[in-house]
């Protein structure tokens, strides 16, 4: 079995953090499901839920007030980068986050403490977790903390990210469907107009249209990706 004491003490991480959370939910927020599914008791996925919901607010609202000039599509294209896995695992990186995460013997074993979905995930479970701890105030506070530092760089995360790659990361993340797309075209030859719909489970998530396949599936991912991150 997984030697817990092979795990940085929780509370050290409080400190980091500079957020005072009880320690079994301080616990519960850097299980692992496998670790659960080894040991016993509770995993992070409802915070984690809790957390991503903090986020979405606490970055738009930043980005509301930070760059006032800036119009809603812009300001939603760095949401999305700023929400991203790349970006929540950088911060997580930076706080040594990885080797707080109890993770059970197979993941431990692919290098989980340094899976960038892994770590993003944490991240959002931390959050949520100081939301119960401390209210929504103190939990938008450490989301400023932790990703503000990131809010000039959005364009390494996501801005210039082809949009296709991207949706395929959320919904990796998010254990959703591989996207799939629907194209067809309409119009002469030399002007054709193409339609794509893009779909994850069934479901179609997002449409658009250009003047060739490859921009039609794209403006349909970025319409995905609006909507998730509405």
């Amino acid at each position: 079995m997984t030697n817990s004491s092979a795990f940085r003490d929780p509370a050290e991480l409080a400190g980091i953090l500079g957020v005072s959370i009880p320690a079994d939910l301080l616990v519960q927020a850097l299980t692992h499901r496998s670790f659960a599914y080894e040991h016993g008791g509770t995993h992070y996925e409802r915070l984690e839920f809790l957390g991503d919901a903090i986020l979405q607010q606490a970055i738009t609202l930043e980005l509301f007030e930070r760059f006032r000039d800036l119009p809603e599509g812009e300001l939603s294209k760095r949401r999305a980068a700023l929400v991203s896995t790349l970006a929540l695992a950088e911060v997580a990186r930076s706080i040594g986050l990885g080797a707080f995460l109890r993770l059970g013997n197979g993941e431990i074993a692919t290098g989980g403490h340094d899976k960038s979905s892994l770590l993003a995930d944490v991240v959002e479970s931390l959050i949520g977790a100081t939301f119960l701890s401390h209210g929504q105030p103190a939990a938008m506070e450490l989301v400023i903390r932790l990703v503000g530092p990131l809010f000039d760089q959005a364009d390494r995360f996501g801005l210039s990210m082809d949009h296709k790659t991207a949706l395929q990361e959320h919904c990796d993340r998010h254990a959703m469907g591989k996207p799939v797309y629907d194209v067809d075209g309409e119009g002469p030859e030399h002007a054709r107009t193409f339609h794509a719909t893009v779909s994850s489970d069934g479901v179609v998530v997002g449409a658009g249209s250009g003047s060739s396949k490859k921009a039609a599936e794209a403006n349909a991912a970025m319409a995905a990706l609006a909507k998730f991150a509405g």
